[in-house]
């Protein structure tokens, strides 16, 4: 499959971007620059069905005539319409401000969340946001008119404090009360069973879930050979270490992790693709179109 060039997806380059409907722009357009594939289904006007109006719709798909028997509203769809919305929820804590190179892992998740958002949209989905430390801190509803809104969010939100990832997860589940897709984009620093727990209940309320697990080359590697004090990036707290003597144990340690949490988010039905902060996005849009594919022939 032809790839876009490696300038359009480096995020050591994007980084220098500041406006974020730019940098979503160039990643999208320089992508799918190369794609055979679209998600869309077509251009039919031809009726669908009715569902419950939900904030940010457009107010000029309400159907008057069944407001008229019913007393609620509805919202008329069509074939062509998006299959689902996506609430791209991201983690805003303190340790995912930590970076070794050239961007942190909340810069990255910026990018990332940007890029995926602008390629929703441009398949005609409904995209919403909710960024969360120990709670949820800031909710935009999936609409089909919320992109700029988006990233002007994502713009001004900077990453700090503690985290309650499996609190957060639990509330995002409840902000709609409409199956769709939700996009975690987080650094998973909590144990892999409770994520999983939090994952399933996702699943069973019909969402389907797919979380990027970003992680830092140094926190893989642990590198340095020199007795050195780590901080704890939100509780504040001083680990004196020795890398050369705890590197071996520590790198068994992380894969462990990781490989707990994928097999654990899998058996919850959900897509797993961790991320280096050091690689292009192409990895993350092509897991994220061959999910939505996957999805749409399901339907």
């Amino acid at each position: 499959m032809p790839v876009a060039p490696a300038a359009f997806l480096d995020p050591a380059l994007l980084a220098k971007i500041s406006d974020l409907a730019l940098l979503a722009r160039t990643v999208v357009d320089g992508f799918m620059h190369g794609q055979h594939r679209s998600l869309r289904k077509g251009s039919s006007l031809d009726f669908a069905e009715h569902r419950s109006y939900q904030p940010g719709d457009d107010l000029r798909r309400i159907d008057w005539r069944v407001y008229g028997r019913t007393d609620r509203f509805y919202i008329k769809e069509y074939d062509a319409d998006t299959n689902a919305s996506v609430l791209f929820a991201v983690d805003t804590s303190g340790s995912m401000d930590y970076g070794s190179a050239t961007v942190t892992k909340f810069v990255y998740a910026r990018m990332l969340v940007a890029s995926l958002a602008w390629l929703s949209q441009s398949q005609g989905d409904r995209v919403g946001l909710a960024t969360f430390t120990v709670d949820l801190v800031d909710v935009i509803p999936p609409s089909v008119r919320h992109l700029q809104r988006m990233l002007h969010q994502l713009a001004a939100t900077r990453a700090g404090g503690n985290s309650r990832l499996v609190t957060s997860i639990e509330k995002i589940g409840v902000l709609s009360s409409r199956a769709g897709i939700v996009v975690l984009v987080t650094d998973c620093y909590e144990e892999p069973q409770r994520i999983g727990r939090a994952i399933d209940a996702l699943r069973m309320q019909g969402h389907d879930v797919i979380v990027f697990h970003v992680v830092d080359p140094a926190e893989r590697e642990l590198p340095g050979e020199e007795d050195t004090t780590f901080e704890d990036a939100e509780t504040g707290t001083l680990l004196p270490i020795k890398p050369g003597e705890l590197r071996t144990k520590y790198r068994a340690v992380m894969r462990e992790h990781h490989e707990a949490l994928q097999s654990r988010l899998v058996a919850a039905g959900a897509d797993y693709v961790r991320l280096d902060t050091s690689e292009p996005l192409d990895r993350a849009l092509h897991a994220y179109l061959d999910m939505r594919l996957a999805r749409s022939r399901v339907r």
